[in-house]
């Protein structure tokens, strides 16, 4: 074990350590209390053996302070020529876990140090199991926000983050604008090619549309189906024509025939674009709606186009 040792007795420095030394223990020794506290912030011992009258602050300040802080929790046995209950029970109180009086016994210390380093080793198993348990939960909510086929975000992504952006937006009175892509002739490109090349397709688009958001706060979420949600916050209504222009032409880039729509036809998609300036609260479904009628203009305008949301 690493052991932090805190007593501002030489004597007892020498004794504590060479039993430590030939036990194979490593062996961290301070003098006063606030050297301890110090130490046992930057070592992360496994044990600290604590003596309780130092100059400066005691050993049941020391242990309060260690105690306190942020750091996992490690067995403290107090040293004390104090062998009084009181004193016993103030050293519980103060966050100790065991007693040894002065001087300290070797036969005793040993005992006391075969349990301790039981508890270490427990101690080590569940913080590994603690960490194992938080990376599964962390890539466990990962998954649940991604989407299965394509790896980008999913529709349980958009809807939570939407309204963190729209209210953003509000309270910053900043542009958020939002492009809904769709998928032209795709029943049409899975009923010809097949439901694996239409897998591929779909995988081929999300790529392209997270290649054509150029900054990191741009999310790129699958609406469901063959659409596709971006959001661009603090991005007017001429940015976000930026990026439909520069999608439709990555799409066109990627040149996947689609010989189901003619000889020479390659897949396409059709995006719908909503800016908004958030002055005023405006509701997620509503937001949403607009550029899906904007969509809807770009699809009847003949599709592998954008169309801004116009009110009547």
């Amino acid at each position: 074990m690493k052991i932090l040792l805190i007593d501002d007795s030489k004597i007892e420095q020498m004794v504590i350590g060479s039993f430590l030394d030939h036990a194979l223990h490593k062996l961290i020794i301070v003098s006063s209390g606030e050297e301890g506290v110090a130490a046992f912030l930057s070592e992360q011992p496994d044990l600290i053996l604590l003596d309780v009258m130092m100059p400066g602050i005691d050993g049941y300040e020391v242990a309060k302070q260690i105690r306190a802080s942020e750091e996992p929790w490690v067995p403290i046995i107090f040293l004390s020529g104090k062998t009084s209950p009181e004193d016993l029970m103030e050293g519980i109180n103060a966050g100790g876990d065991d007693y040894l009086t002065k001087p300290v016994d070797p036969l005793v210390l040993s005992a006391k140090l075969q349990a301790m380093e039981r508890i270490a080793k427990m101690r080590m198993q569940l913080i590994n199991t603690t960490t194992q348990l938080e990376q599964a939960n962390i890539e466990l909510k990962k998954m649940s926000l991604s989407d299965g086929l394509t790896g980008i975000a999913n529709r349980r992504y958009l809807d939570h983050a939407l309204p963190l952006e729209l209210a953003r937006a509000f309270r910053d009175k900043v542009a958020v604008s939002v492009l809904l892509i769709d998928v032209d002739h795709f029943k049409k490109f899975n009923d010809y090619y097949g439901h694996l090349e239409g897998d591929d397709c779909l995988k081929k688009i999300a790529q392209t549309l997270t290649q054509a958001c150029k900054r990191s706060t741009d999310s790129v979420s699958r609406y469901g189906g063959e659409e596709f949600c971006i959001i661009l916050p603090s991005t007017n209504q001429k940015g976000a024509i930026e990026v439909a222009k520069r999608i439709n032409q990555l799409i066109r880039d990627l040149a996947i025939p689609h010989m189901n729509i003619g000889p020479e036809s390659m897949v396409s998609v059709s995006v719908g674009i909503f800016s908004y300036l958030a002055e005023t609260p405006i509701d997620c479904n509503d937001f949403l709606s607009y550029a899906d009628q904007a969509l809807y203009q770009a699809k009847t305008a003949g599709r592998a186009q954008h169309a801004i949301y116009q009110s009547n």
